[in-house]
């Protein structure tokens, strides 16, 4: 058995992977896909993304592919904009505060809450260590969200992000007071550069 050739060519355009929504707006079935799977075609990447068997499953892209509100912030975000080393565990999103994640996807990360006017500030794409591009924030929106949610992360990834964030050429100081004063944190933000600048 073999995969049907225009699945196939989905697959290949979009890194392998094919969600169940893209194959039914191809015309084929929900039993197509698991028949794949059976056969040994195909995997079960997550619920309603499946992938290539013989390739490296993007956890971060197909997360983000089963919710158009996903976007990855925190230390997740810190990890995609260089301001951070190490590859988190679980990946963080944030999410409009009028929508509701499935409870399959809120087991499967941390989610942070915040009002819809705010969703989409500093909202950018990076491309993860896979090549596959996400929706995330930028620096200066994910240092806000950090100093937002401090009682909620170890002292240590926020001081240690700082400190990376005003060592980065790429820093946008003048962005950065624009979302502190919207995101209520400019005071914070100012004892802590005061302190590690």
């Amino acid at each position: 058995m073999e995969i049907n050739p225009s699945i196939l060519e989905t697959i290949k355009k979009n890194n392998n992977m094919i969600t169940t929504a893209q194959a039914v707006e191809l015309g084929f079935t929900r039993a197509l896909l698991s028949l794949y799977v059976k056969e040994g075609l195909l995997e079960r990447g997550r619920r309603g993304v499946y992938i290539l068997s013989d390739s490296i499953h993007d956890d971060m892209y197909t997360l983000m592919l089963r919710s158009d509100k996903i976007i990855f912030s925190h230390d997740t975000a810190l990890f995609l904009n260089g301001l951070s080393e190490r590859t988190p565990f679980t990946h963080s999103v944030t999410i409009p505060s009028n929508t509701k994640l499935s409870s399959s996807l809120r087991d499967e990360c941390v989610c942070y809450y915040i009002k819809p006017e705010l969703h989409q500030v500093g909202a950018i794409r990076r491309k993860n260590t896979l090549g596959n591009e996400v929706r995330c924030y930028n620096a200066e929106r994910t240092i806000c969200d950090l100093l937002r949610s401090r009682n909620r992360l170890d002292e240590e990834t926020v001081i240690s992000a700082i400190k990376n964030y005003a060592v980065s050429p790429d820093k946008d100081l003048n962005l950065l007071a624009v979302y502190a004063l919207r995101f209520g944190v400019d005071k914070v933000i100012k004892r802590y550069m005061e302190v590690l600048i």
